[in-house]
């Protein structure tokens, strides 16, 4: 038993009113939603702020607040810099790079959907079947989020994750099946505020770590693993490097917005001018956000073996068993709901865009029927998305390759590498070819698959590897290809 009873009474009340909550959202949301257009983007455009919280709270999910700790839990200061500086300042350079322009285009192709965004661009109903077909890897995302709600939610149940998982799944795909946009623009604001509080609570909670100084924190790293302190750290799979920890992930951060949960945030708002409001509240609570990662430390310190009263556990479980073992229960049932905000935000998101993409841009152009009931159809896209991700997380849960988060960033870093030209050409270059972009795509997926499974370059030799290595390759060589092909394509003309 990882809880006490009254830490597993507690956390029990706040998952009903919890639950209640979202409900209300979710039949507020369904009110409004008379079509699949309210359904994606809403009825009306939505204030700045509640915008920035909700982009802010899809971004920074439970991989932020429960999986990638764990990372730094065994590697230490050298997956800080990767994951708590270096990627979120390229992430944050990014969005402010990008929105304003997709925002303004979008608004103007009227797109729904990431994969209608691009096809319209490039007038190509080709790019648009190809990009929601790749769209599907984010089932992988999808998992990582149940894997860790299932994770911090059994340990303070003291429940099999089985039946954990499959309540989740059922709640979750359920209520998003009927609230979209209008409920969980509101929804996130709410996640995003607790957010913020519990991130606030889990870094301050190593406080009596640093009763000595800085210095003394680090002793304490360094008697249970140098490698901990150092800002490489040759022992792990991530982190070996200077290359892995900053270029790569200058390059992931750079292209990880142009995934559909989150640059198409843009397309909620009211106006042009509302931008830069909508982007200073999603990087202030990012900003802190990003820096839970720290948390891994205090895990290790706590649990310097990697296991909790004798027993081992698993990278996915370090955060959830720090949680329980250190709050009580009354601060322990804040924490839970923070951490369980973290990856509902971002899970309804992912659900709500996937979804939409299925149906739109895959499914509806296969019928012949002009006008049918597009939110019907969506539903049964959502209850078949509910039992893929079912299977595939409770694999992960029984038997995980190291981490869920391996797992999630094999997909999603494929998706974002091949969407980076797309976006970035259909944005900021006139007269690009749809050819020139469909090669460009296509190549960045099949070398980010190549270079990982093939284990081609030295970073590929481990029984574990680096996504972010083959992605930020596949990435830069997208680049290279696509930019080559504008180029000749220009002169010709």
């Amino acid at each position: 038993m990882f809880a006490s009873e009254t830490w597993s009474l507690y956390v029990t009340i706040l998952l009903v009113v919890y639950a209640l909550v979202i409900l209300f959202f979710v039949i507020r949301g369904n009110l409004k939603t008379k079509n699949i257009d309210d359904f994606a983007l809403g009825s009306n455009g939505f204030p700045a702020w509640t915008v920035g919280l909700s982009l802010a709270a899809s971004m920074t999910s439970a991989a932020t607040f429960i999986i990638n700790p764990g990372f730094i839990a065994l590697y230490g200061f050298a997956g800080i810099i990767s994951f708590g500086i270096v990627m979120p300042i390229a992430i944050f350079a990014s969005l402010i790079f990008f929105t304003k322009a997709f925002q303004k285009h979008g608004s103007t192709v009227k797109a729904l959907t990431m994969a209608q965004w691009i096809g319209k661009r490039y007038d190509s109903k080709g790019l648009t079947i190809f990009f929601a077909i790749l769209s599907l890897l984010l089932i992988t995302f999808i998992v990582l989020i149940c894997v860790g709600l299932t994770q911090i939610i059994s340990k303070s149940l003291n429940l099999e994750p089985f039946y954990v998982l499959m309540g989740l799944i059922t709640f979750v795909f359920g209520y998003t099946m009927f609230g979209g946009a209008n409920s969980m623009v509101y929804t996130n604001t709410v996640q995003a505020i607790i957010m913020f509080v519990v991130a606030v609570i889990l870094l301050a909670s190593g406080s009596e770590y640093f009763s000595n100084g800085f210095d003394g924190f680090v002793n304490l790293l360094n008697e249970i693993d140098p490698n901990l302190t150092q800002t490489t750290n040759p022992d792990s799979f991530l982190f070996r490097d200077y290359f892995e920890i900053i270029v790569c992930q200058i390059i992931i951060g750079i292209a990880i917005v142009c995934q559909p949960h989150i640059i198409t945030k843009t397309l909620f708002l009211r106006s042009e001018k509302a931008i830069n409001q909508y982007l200073t509240v999603a990087i202030v609570c990012m900003s802190v956000f990003f820096l839970v990662v720290v948390v891994g430390l205090y895990a290790r310190i706590t649990f310097p073996d990697l296991s909790f009263d004798g027993t081992a556990l698993k990278m996915d479980e370090l955060v959830s068993a720090y949680v329980v073992k250190t709050f009580t229960a009354g601060v322990g049932v804040i924490i839970v709901a923070g951490l369980i905000s973290a990856g509902l935000s971002t899970l309804e998101a992912l659900i709500q865009s996937l979804s939409t993409t299925i149906t739109t841009d895959l499914i509806a152009p296969l019928s012949k029927q002009e006008n049918f009931n597009q939110v019907g159809l969506n539903k049964i896209v959502i209850i078949l998305l509910a039992i893929v991700s079912f299977f595939l997380s409770y694999d992960q849960i029984i038997d995980p390759n190291v981490s869920v988060a391996i797992f999630a960033q094999n997909g999603v870093y494929a998706y974002f590498a091949a969407a980076f030209v797309p976006v970035l050409f259909g944005i900021y270059f006139k007269k690009v070819s749809k050819n020139a972009v469909f090669i460009a795509s296509f190549s960045a997926v099949a070398l980010h698959f190549i270079i990982y499974y093939g284990r081609i370059t030295p970073y590929m030799q481990e029984p574990v590897n680096n996504p972010g290595v083959s992605a930020a390759i596949a990435v830069v060589a997208s680049f290279i290809i696509g930019n080559s092909l504008y180029l000749i394509s220009r002169k010709k003309a």
